[in-house]
């Protein structure tokens, strides 16, 4: 079978500031957690959620052996070999 790829990357960077008596680690990285326990599962859900309502394609993670605390690579895949299903939408 012949397949093709095409790579978009959405890229987040945390930043946090503080002020100048702050002497590092006195929160424990709080504001990484609050990313890792809140903000970013509701980004992934949210993202799939979007991924789900385009007929035709279909979506999943995929691990290349990095470290999902750093990286979470999604496929978005569509197999032009099938017929597409009749959509009966209102």
């Amino acid at each position: 079978m012949y397949q093709e790829e095409k790579t978009f990357r959405l890229r987040f960077t945390l930043e946090a500031s503080f002020p100048d008596d702050y002497s590092g680690n006195d929160d424990e990285q709080a504001w990484v957690r609050e990313w890792e326990t809140r903000m970013k599962p509701q980004l992934i859900k949210s993202v799939f959620e979007s991924l789900r309502r385009q007929h035709g394609w279909s979506s999943h993670i995929r691990n290349r052996g990095a470290s999902p605390g750093d990286e979470i690579e999604i496929v978005v895949s569509r197999d032009f070999s099938k017929p597409l299903p009749l959509l009966f939408e209102p």
